[in-house]
Order: C-alpha cells, then structure tokens, then sequence
C-alpha cells in the first residue's frame, strides 16, 4: 500500500484543511488532492468574494472499489454535509479506487 499524499492549493486555506481532515478521516485515501477553485467561479451562483466556495477533489481510495459513481459521490457529498451548509457550494470529483488510478491522471 502507498503512503497517502495529500495536497492543497496554498490559497484554499481553512476550508481546504477541513476537507482534507474529514476526506482522510472518512476514506483513508492513498492519493487526495483538494484545489480551491472559487477564483475560476466569480460571478457565478454560490460565489462569495472570500473564495473558499468552488473545490475541486482528487480522491483515490480502496473504500471506492467495487462501488459505482453514483455511490463515491454521494459518499463524499454524505461526509462533506457540514462543509456544504457551512457556505461550500460545488465541488468537482474525481473519485478512483487504487487500481483505477493511474499516475499523471
């Protein structure tokens, strides 16, 4: 098994921490990487000027193996419930078990 590595935007702040701790806490990833995206999204709904609104998720993790993207999204949505009514609205995801994951994608 490889260690886990875990990445963040340097702008992404608080948020961007939060989501890490819940993610590794919920699904012992192997690779998670988590970009706030709120810049690309300014003027859209759900935008706020602070930012921290617009993320976009790479998650690989073996819980996801044999379970169909209906049910890793809805997993990651179930453990983010509080982000969400904490003022996070959208997030992009790319959810893969190991075997799945290819380096470079």
């Amino acid at each position: 098994m490889c260690a886990m590595q875990t990445e963040a935007t340097p702008a992404s702040g608080s948020r961007a921490e939060r989501l890490i701790a819940v993610l590794t806490g919920a699904f012992a990833p192997t690779l998670l990487k988590v970009r706030d995206d709120s810049e690309r999204h300014a003027g859209h709904a759900g935008h706020h000027p602070a930012g921290q609104t617009h993320y976009a998720v790479l998650l690989v993790s073996p819980v996801f193996q044999g379970k169909s993207r209906v049910e890793r999204a809805r997993a990651v949505h179930d453990a983010l419930e509080g982000e969400f009514a904490g003022g996070m609205h959208a997030l992009s995801l790319t959810l893969r078990s190991p075997e799945e994951h290819s380096p470079g994608n």
